[in-house]
């Protein structure tokens, strides 16, 4: 992951792009790859999402690149380690959603662990 974020800030630098590479700007453009993400899926089944032709996979794994990039220009920017970030969540979710409550659930529990 460090060497991507190092790989991305030195194609922002040399194209002169960090001046918009603002968290706001980035945060913007992340939410619209979400969107063109989401776009391939949209009127799908749920069988159908998960067997996409080789075309339709390759397209969502570039938009799934674009998600990444942008991801972690922002985090670059706001000085996050994304890995990090995602772990000390991931610790949070387990309080938040214990597996005995969560279990094949979908909807969200209210639990007291969650702050």
């Amino acid at each position: 992951m460090k060497d991507l974020i190092k790989k991305l800030s030195k194609f922002a630098s040399d194209r002169e792009w960090e001046q918009f590479h603002t968290p706001k700007n980035l945060s913007m453009a992340l939410a619209v790859e979400v969107a063109e993400l989401m776009e391939h899926f949209q009127w799908l089944t749920e069988d159908q999402s998960r067997n996409l032709d080789k075309k339709k996979l390759e397209e969502v794994r570039d938009e799934i690149g674009d998600v990444q990039i942008y991801l972690a220009r922002l985090a670059d920017q706001l000085g996050i380690d994304p890995l990090y970030a995602a772990n000390e969540k991931m610790k949070k979710n387990e309080l938040k959603y214990p597996i005995e409550e969560a279990k094949a659930i979908a909807n969200k529990i209210k639990n007291d662990n969650s702050k």
